[in-house]
């Protein structure tokens, strides 16, 4: 089994509805992402995937968020845009662009240098 992560980031606004504390009123983060992706055999020149492929794959889906009111956006116009539901919404969006044989393992989204969640699909 190979495993390969790259890392990207967005600029975001947002505010937690249900939550009661600071983090209940309009305020923003600088987040980190970091994918994951694994596959049982090597591909095209001897690797999993081009790191610049997958830096681009995440790219698209990270630019759907960047500068963006989170809270305006459908999926979370429902749903707290919490670090948690923010790396699901992530791994959803990518998993259906990569290439075959080419497996998303987990996306963590940091909010600060201390702090983030991550998704992993149940097995």
């Amino acid at each position: 089994m190979y495993e390969l992560v790259v890392k990207g980031g967005f600029a975001a606004a947002h505010n937690l509805r249900h939550y009661r504390g600071r983090c209940e009123a309009l305020h923003g983060h600088n987040y980190r992402v970091e994918v994951y992706v694994r596959a049982e055999e090597l591909g095209e020149g001897e690797m999993v995937l081009d790191f610049r492929e997958l830096k681009a794959l995440l790219g698209e889906v990270l630019a759907a968020l960047d500068h963006r009111y989170l809270n305006e956006l459908p999926p979370f116009r429902e749903q707290e845009p919490s670090s948690e539901n923010i790396a699901r919404f992530i791994f959803e969006e990518l998993e259906g662009r990569l290439p075959s044989g080419v497996k998303l393992y987990k996306v963590t989204v940091w909010e600060s240098e201390g702090a983030g969640a991550s998704y992993l699909k149940a097995a």
